[in-house]
């Protein structure tokens, strides 16, 4: 007998952070996930995590609105909120992916594809060891406005809440 997959709860949205904490500003997508969870909102799932992986798609198909984070070098001084739509075409994925592709795992192991938002973080220094730049830290603040923005018009129904984007 095999063991059962543990499915998580369901959710309206769930917030992913990712990064690695242990170098510097990459770790700005993982502290906006953990004040996501001090939030403590109904209906609000946030987790972190070094890398992507395929194992977050059994979470990202029982959410609705699913927001990536992450810290990104050479972007605009600006937090940058894009929406994000499924990958086309086979793609293995391996230990690390994108959202796009997990987007497109998602609906095809799943059936379901979240409406969903990748929400990037100006940063400027990478190196082991080091905290967050002055830059990382303004941008922080910024992602978290931009996260709560997305789940407040979400349940507000601003977004639509079919999980189906529009044009899809």
């Amino acid at each position: 007998m095999q063991p059962e997959l543990q499915k998580p709860a369901p959710c309206a949205a769930l917030v992913i952070g990712y990064g690695n904490e242990l170098r510097g500003d990459d770790g700005a997508g993982p502290k906006v996930a953990a004040a996501v969870v001090r939030w403590n909102l109904l209906g609000v799932r946030a987790l972190s995590c070094h890398q992507l992986t395929p194992e977050l798609a059994n979470p990202m198909a029982q959410a609705r609105l699913v927001i990536f984070v992450d810290a990104v070098a050479g972007a605009a001084r600006a937090v940058q909120v894009h929406e994000l739509a499924p990958r086309d075409g086979a793609q293995s994925l391996g230990h690390a992916s994108d959202p796009q592709a997990l987007l497109a795992l998602t609906r095809t192991v799943f059936g379901r594809r979240p409406r969903a938002w990748l929400v990037t973080i100006p940063a400027i220094d990478f190196d082991v060891g080091r905290p967050l730049s002055a830059v990382a830290k303004e941008g922080i603040q910024a992602a978290l406005e931009q996260v709560r923005t997305l789940i407040a018009g979400f349940a507000d129904g601003v977004v639509d809440q079919t999980g189906e984007s529009p044009s899809s």
